[in-house]
């Protein structure tokens, strides 16, 4: 008899990207009948993205009202609306491995897109919106800096980009930064390497295109805490895009591309004992998760999967070494910070709630839904304004800051409304969270990443 959910942790198994089976499109319509058949029995992700919302509105306007019912072709308009959050697997779905129906709606996702992108039926403008390290090769230089970032906040200019590269006039784009952070990297101040029993005492910063190109701060944030609590830090010796962004359009063969330049550095870092951080959850991910479950069998591999951290996820690990600062001269007041969903499926818990929390004078209200900015889909123009209708009712309730509750320091928060600062692990996320705000007419926080947070409260400068 076939149990009506799952009484276990959900497990993954291994993508067979290489299989001979993989790209054959009639096996895989053939799976995603089967899994859309027990999704439509379910629906339990409908609050999610907007497949679940598409196959349902599928099958509920077919006329046997059944998975029967719907054409195949229009299957892959279910595709099209996943972003590969993987919500679904990890926080809603009952009938994930290892429950006997094997339900994985994400990677059977991935391995439609990976037909769809051999099959050439992916625009030229979505390629090149994914190749992170080609639009960030002009960042960093003088003069041509600033002449992009003006050229692209003109009006005629995001028109024609709307035009040419698909990408929606209104929606917010990063700037180039002025100098790479892999470029203006300092010395770490300390130099004694203090193993804790659950952290090594040494980190290596595999930067990510987003703080290398355009945000850096970040990363000089993170480099700022480490030398606080007197923990060595180097960069990675060199390093390409983490391949997210082709994952999420199936291209496979790119991340294989981004695979063999990555993991032979980063696995010499981790076999000599260093802790890798990577201040971008989703790029943490692809290390932690995509990767090794496309290469199983590489010892190289799984030897970065686990000495892959998210900084927070590292810091509260050294706390409970007793190896961090605990002390924070400068309050934050009330913090709305949202879990990224690249965050929530690493199953590492509230860390960086946890440690904004340690904070005197700061109260944290966390929130655990999708911005909707899902790497390319919330600056796409046929999915921009799509993006922001997900991300709405977490626009509001961040704006709703309850202002309740006790701080660290036993102090109790001003009253309920808008909060001193909005927040995510997500740099991307952080700015669609900020969009949505403006919008929406909600207020106007300031936006700040957690490790700018901490930075503040350790009164670092």
């Amino acid at each position: 008899m076939a149990r009506e959910g799952n009484l276990e942790a959900p497990t993954r198994h291994a993508i067979d990207w290489k299989g001979p089976d993989y790209y054959n499109e009639e096996s895989a319509i053939k799976e995603m009948e089967r899994i859309f058949d027990i999704c439509h029995g379910c629906r339990r992700c409908v609050s999610l993205c907007g497949s679940f919302p598409t196959l349902f509105d599928l099958v509920d306007n077919s006329k046997t009202m059944e998975v029967d019912g719907v054409d195949k072709k229009d299957y892959w308009s279910v595709v099209d609306q996943c972003y590969l959050c993987d919500l679904c697997y990890m926080t809603k779905c009952p009938y994930t491995p290892p429950h006997e129906w094997n339900l994985d709606f994400p990677h059977t996702m991935l391995r439609a897109k990976a037909i769809k992108f051999q099959k050439g039926e992916v625009k030229l403008s979505e390629k090149l919106l994914a190749s992170t390290d080609v639009h960030g090769q002009f960042a960093g230089i003088p003069i041509v800096v600033q002449a992009v970032n003006a050229v692209n906040n003109t009006k005629p200019a995001r028109a024609a980009m709307e035009s040419v590269l698909g990408v929606d006039k209104d929606a917010w784009l990063p700037a180039l930064a002025s100098k790479k952070f892999r470029k203006s990297v300092p010395k770490a101040k300390a130099t004694v390497i203090n193993n804790g029993e659950k952290t090594p005492g040494k980190v290596v910063i595999y930067s990510t295109c987003y703080v290398n190109y355009n945000e850096p701060g970040i990363g000089h944030d993170l480099l700022k805490i480490l030398d606080h609590n007197d923990i060595p830090y180097e960069l990675v010796s060199k390093e390409k895009c983490c391949g997210m962004p082709k994952l999420e359009l199936g291209d496979l063969q790119s991340v294989n591309a981004s695979k063999e330049a990555n993991i032979p550095v980063l696995a010499t870092y981790a076999k000599e004992g260093y802790a890798i951080l990577s201040a971008v959850p989703s790029c943490t991910l692809m290390f932690k998760q995509e990767i090794p479950l496309m290469y199983p069998e590489e010892a190289d591999v799984q030897a970065v999967k686990e000495a892959m951290w998210d900084p927070f996820e590292y810091l509260m690990a050294r706390k409970r070494d007793g190896l961090i600062k605990t002390e924070f001269p400068v309050s934050l007041g009330k913090i709305s910070y949202q879990i990224p969903c690249h965050g929530r499926v690493q199953n590492i818990g509230k860390k960086t709630e946890e440690m904004l929390k340690m904070v005197p004078g700061t109260y944290v209200q966390t929130n655990e839904r999708c911005s909707g900015h899902a790497g390319t889909f919330g600056v796409k123009k046929a999915t921009h304004q799509q993006a922001m209708k997900i991300g709405k009712p977490l626009f509001k309730k961040m704006s709703e800051h309850p202002g309740s509750g006790a701080a660290a320091d036993g102090s109790v928060a001003s009253a309920a409304g808008l909060p001193d600062y909005i927040s995510s692990d997500c740099p991307l996320g952080g700015h669609h969270i900020q969009q949505g705000f403006e919008v929406n007419k909600l207020g106007e926080p300031a936006l700040a990443h957690p490790l700018t947070l901490v930075r503040t409260a350790y009164g670092l400068k």
